[in-house]
């Protein structure tokens, strides 16, 4: 699965960009009609320390399925938003048998 690993206004390190290929290649063996992942990565300008934004978009046959979390670390943000999207997955899943 192709992932495209995008920040705004600051680089990414290596450890980081790792991470959230390996949630997404892992989502991708569980569900095969993924075919690739955008993920934007944001800081919040605020003085609370939840200021750490990931947007996910995954493209999938036929539609897009899209989360978007805010924490106090982009692991955190990430393992959140990967949990939304296993949601949304089943529910697309679901619909699919249907």
């Amino acid at each position: 699965m192709k992932v495209n690993i995008n920040s705004v206004h600051f680089k990414t390190d290596k450890k980081l960009d790792l991470f959230i290929t390996d949630k997404l290649n892992k989502l991708a063996t569980v569900h095969t009609d993924l075919i690739g992942g955008d993920v934007m990565l944001k800081l919040a300008n605020t003085d609370n320390p939840d200021n750490k934004i990931i947007e996910i978009r995954l493209l999938i046959k036929g539609n897009d399925l899209f989360a978007k979390k805010q924490s106090k670390s982009f692991e955190e943000a990430t393992d959140n938003a990967i949990d939304a999207l296993k949601k949304q997955l089943n529910k697309y899943k679901e619909k699919l048998k249907n």
